[in-house]
């Protein structure tokens, strides 16, 4: 691997103003800033886990919710992982991981198809409140990541009764999907047909 894979990606709307820095071949350091703690801890532990280095500084506006927040980063986030594995030669492409955290148990598995698509069950499980915020701001994220990714994503809570729980169990299993996807296991393009979407 001859070339860095990073990016750079900056967003500012009515809404939000968000910066982002991101290098796949790092060592899972971080540096997030978005004003909502507990999609701080996430992000964190997404990047950590996939062994990204990630600095993201986002100002929203928090004093509606932090819907619009979580979902500008995402779709940044999105965006940056999607212009650092450029043209994606090499990659493994899919990656796939179950994680525990104490009684909650989630699946996440992803496919770097170019074919943007969520499924996100048993949500059912989230409170309808975490951290002051309603539990469809993490939809809201995931959607908006896998569409700026242009990735399959599809996270499963099967069980746990602990919010905080299920969410760490489904981001350390992004991080570590997107770990094994991401990874440069060969020089051709990761599809029979020649050519990725």
């Amino acid at each position: 691997m001859n070339e860095p894979r990073f990016a750079g990606v900056s967003r500012s709307t009515a809404e939000t103003s968000v910066r982002l820095e991101l290098n796949l071949d790092g060592e899972g350091r971080t540096s997030v800033s978005t004003g909502f703690g507990m999609f701080d801890h996430m992000l964190t532990l997404i990047a950590f886990w996939a062994r990204f280095d990630l600095t993201l500084v986002c100002t929203g506006d928090l004093h509606v919710d932090a819907h619009h927040t979580a979902e500008d980063a995402g779709l940044c986030l999105g965006q940056a992982l999607r212009q650092a594995l450029g043209d994606r030669q090499g990659i493994a492409r899919a990656g796939w991981a179950r994680v525990p955290m104490d009684e909650a148990l989630a699946d996440v598995t992803v496919d770097l198809s170019g074919r943007p698509w969520l499924e996100y069950r048993g949500d059912e499980l989230l409170p309808g409140v975490i951290a002051r915020e309603e539990k469809d701001v993490w939809r809201e994220f995931y959607k908006a990541f896998a569409s700026t990714a242009q990735c399959n994503l599809h996270i499963t809570f099967h069980y746990g009764k602990n919010g905080h729980h299920l969410l760490e169990s489904a981001a350390k299993g992004l991080g570590l999907a997107l770990a094994q996807a991401v990874h440069i296991s060969g020089s051709r393009t990761p599809s029979t047909k020649g050519s990725l979407d």
